[in-house]
């Protein structure tokens, strides 16, 4: 039975259950107060049996639906107390209920107080994390913060609550004490990621019901995705128009290859024999790696059940090429086939509303295109917001492209929770890379550092069993290295050299850079890329390249083409250039860029990389890691073949050995512990992007437009704040800018406050360069990508 015909079907029987108590024994309907949810036709006992019912649905896939059962019946007990039922006479429904905001009623501390009280003090604390913070968000057990639970439920007023609360007629089948009988899903090991999955099957529950209640409408298109069947049957369609198309022009080698890896990932996907668990495929760059992956992923799902996949991406700036790629080939199955999201708008927790964490994505389609911010930082977060849609990974496939560019400094608690998702919650992930060796070598010495203990080497399976003989044969270009890699160079120099060139990709390392560089270019033919340009307008000036690529190449576009890009096109993007100049960064940003050059395999000869040390060095994090690596390593003379499985061997141990924080920068998995359960510390440490950034909505206008649409989907918001599409279609016209950059523009009065978001003025969007900030130091970190 579906969520949505399982939830109707509920509600429907406690109703009829609760008017025949309330009947007298003439059959007619006592005139009794009847407590509330959220307004008078929603009552308080329909919710708390619904919102069980949900929760144990959703837990059941990793055995715990006992626990959720009851999470879900004793999570608004405090809402039976009679001063929220009198605030909620008195207010919207929809923003009584929610806590931290002033004048607002508690209600979470009475059922968390129930559940210690009933279950006793080790089973009881489980149900109060989650009861208790199934608004405010998952609290620290015990640090020195007046939002840890023990705090909280220490407090006189959590004790009133729960007083008053408990004081009211409560059906007696809500109050019926249920020992949960299921085990820790991991054991200790486990139990915060455990945590973590019951309250996202809690607070979705809550959402859920919530939502059905005020907007019908929108639930019942929860159900409406394509199936992974019919998803695979499309993508096969596509995939054998593709080869039809292939086979009508010239057979490259290239081509070959794709054909052989698709081949293999369809192969082993569908081996119903091939347990789930990890995976590994490496490809070489332009090898046809984000269909082939894809591939594997759909059968895989099919021949084990599988729920759903998803498929994240290192970066914001690039994960819109990939959904459109994965739209183009599902187009016979329409918009809903992707759900495309990102961090790039999630409302802020002082801004967020009931209106806003009703509209959070909680991943309920087949197929998730997302970001590894998005993916892992959401498996440590706390808010509900952002919590809600776990509980929708287990059994699931998750697929990890570019799998060597997960952040160093947060590889041990990533590792830990993909290898507790494989072990307890049914998950299989796939990690791609277009590098050798990949982010966990195989037979490797550090690879039993990095993925931690119970994960050995005959645990990670190779899709492509030997990937050399591939490699080999796309060698389709030669890297040119810098005679000294510590003699910086200046632009106008460098932009001299890119302008002899008619067609010419530059890839630099920040957002400043690209627009220093791009000043300098002739103006005819020079186009710029990075992220301070929302992911609509990158769409459309990539799109705009590859057309004119192709004329090129068929000699009707005599015209240079000049393209200045941050590493945003570094993967994701088929873009296929005879020349490429890098800025100095880690040898597999350099790989990438390489995959930019005679992609194709059309040249006569190979193409040519140059890689170029930049005026400033990379700015701190993985850039800079990347690049001191490659500058030790040329210092001994170990990059005679820089694409060489050996020269990626030496430069990966030579990357992770400099770590000295155990790939644990924060202490996550220290905070994590059973008997510390730090969550919310845990999660404000758990960060992949160092700057604190705010998200700003800008209006870029589409070629011929006259204004930019999202003046009406912010008025829209405004007036309904539910409203999901709406931030998905705003989402594409996001920038992503540091704190202090947003800070000064905001004391500028340069951004305007809608529904909650904030909207850059229209003068500030350039057509042709993006967002203009201005930062009063000029530092470079503030503008990567």
């Amino acid at each position: 039975m579906s969520s949505a015909l399982l939830h109707s079907t509920t509600r429907s029987l406690f109703a009829s259950s609760d008017r025949k108590a309330n009947q007298g024994a003439g059959g007619e309907m006592e005139q009794k107060f009847e407590s509330l949810a959220h307004s008078p036709d929603h009552p308080l006992s329909d919710h708390l049996r619904a919102v069980a019912a949900l929760a144990a649905e959703f837990s059941a896939p990793f055995g715990s639906n006992d626990w959720g059962h009851l999470a879900g019946l004793w999570h608004d007990l405090g809402k039976y107390r009679p001063a929220f039922q009198a605030k909620l006479a008195a207010v919207d429904g929809i923003d009584a209920h929610i806590e931290g905001f002033a004048q607002r009623v508690t209600h979470s501390h009475a059922g968390a107080l129930h559940a210690i009280q009933s279950l006793g003090p080790l089973r009881g604390q489980i149900l109060a994390f989650l009861i208790a913070g199934h608004h405010s968000g998952l609290p620290d057990l015990d640090e020195a913060s007046p939002t840890s639970l023990k705090f909280r439920l220490s407090s006189e007023m959590a004790k009133r609550e729960f007083v008053e609360a408990m004081a009211q007629t409560i059906p007696e089948d809500i109050l019926t004490v249920e020992h949960p009988a299921s085990m820790i899903a991991g054991g200790t090991q486990g139990f915060a990621l455990w945590v973590r999955m019951l309250f996202s099957s809690l607070v979705d529950a809550d959402f859920l019901d919530t939502e059905a209640y005020y907007d019908s409408n929108k639930a019942s298109k929860r159900s409406r995705y394509p199936s992974l069947t019919a998803t695979k049957l499309a993508f096969d369609d596509s995939m054998i128009a593709l080869e039809g198309r292939v086979a009508s022009g010239p057979d490259l080698p290239v081509n070959r290859i794709r054909a052989e890896v698709l081949e293999k990932c369809r192969s082993k996907g569908r081996d119903a024999g091939l347990a789930p668990g990890f995976f590994e495929l490496t490809v070489p760059t332009g090898g046809g790696k984000t269909f082939a992956s894809l591939a594997f992923a759909l059968e895989h799902a099919i021949a084990h059940d599988k729920r759903r996949i998803v498929y994240a991406i290192p970066y914001t700036s690039i994960i819109e090429q990939t959904a459109k790629s994965f739209r183009n080939a599902l187009s016979s199955l329409g918009v809903d086939a992707v759900l495309e999201h990102h961090s790039n708008l999630d409302v802020s927790e002082r801004k967020e509303d009931h209106a806003s964490r009703l509209a959070a994505e909680n991943w309920d389609a087949p197929l998730i295109v997302t970001t590894n911010v998005q993916l892992f930082e959401s498996l440590h977060a706390t808010r509900t917001s952002r919590c809600r849609k776990l509980h929708n990974l287990a059994n699931s496939v998750i697929v990890l492209d570019e799998a060597q560019q997960l952040p160093r400094d947060f590889l041990a608690p990533i590792l830990r929770a993909l290898k507790l998702l494989v072990a307890h919650y049914g998950v299989t992930v796939l990690f791609c890379t277009a590098t050798q060796p990949a982010l966990i070598p195989r037979r490797e010495p550090i690879s039993n550092r990095l993925l931690l203990d119970g994960v050995d080497a005959e645990a990670m399976r190779p899709i492509i069993d030997d990937p050399q003989p591939m490699f080999d044969a796309l060698r389709r270009v030669d890297i040119d290295l810098p005679a000294d890699f510590s003699a910086r160079r200046h632009w106008p120099e460098i932009a001299a050299e890119i302008a002899a060139h008619d067609c010419v990709l530059s890839i630099v390392n920040v957002r400043q850079h690209a627009r220093e560089l791009f000043a300098l270019l002739p103006e005819d033919g020079a186009i710029h890329l990075s992220a301070l340009m929302c992911a609509e307008h990158r769409s459309a000036v990539i799109e705009q390249i590859k057309i004119r690529l192709r004329d090129k190449a068929e000699g009707k576009d005599q015209r240079p083409l000049r393209v200045v890009s941050t590493q945003l096109v570094e993967a994701g993007v088929d873009l296929d250039f005879p020349v490429v100049f890098r800025a100095l960064a880690g040898l597999d940003s350099i790989a990438q860029a390489a995959g930019r050059c005679n992609r194709e395999g059309r040249l006569e000869g190979r193409g040519k990389v140059r890689v170029f040390v930049p005026p400033q060095s990379a700015p701190p994090g993985i850039l800079r890691q990347g690049e001191q690596a490659m500058t030790e390593m040329a210092k001994t003379g170990r990059l005679a073949d820089p694409l060489s499985p050996a020269a990626f061997t030496e430069y990966f141990n030579q990357l992770y050995a400099k770590d000295d924080s155990g790939f644990d920068r924060g202490g996550v998995l220290e905070l994590l512990k059973h008997d510390r359960a730090a969550f919310r510390t845990a999660a404000e440490r758990f960060r992949l992007i160092d700057n604190d950034s705010e998200s700003i909505i800008v209006a870029y206008r589409k070629d011929g437009a006259s204004e930019s649409p999202v003046g009406a989907w912010l008025g829209a918001l405004e007036k309904d704040g539910r409203q999901t599409g709406l931030y998905r279609k705003l989402q594409r016209y996001t920038v992503s800018v540091p704190r202090r950059i947003f800070e000064q523009m905001l004391r500028r009065g340069e951004l305007e406050e809608r529904a909650g978001l904030w909207l850059a003025l229209d003068l500030l969007y350039d057509q042709r360069l993006g967002l203009t900030v201005t930062s009063d130091t000029g530092n470079p970190a503030d503008y990567i990508c």
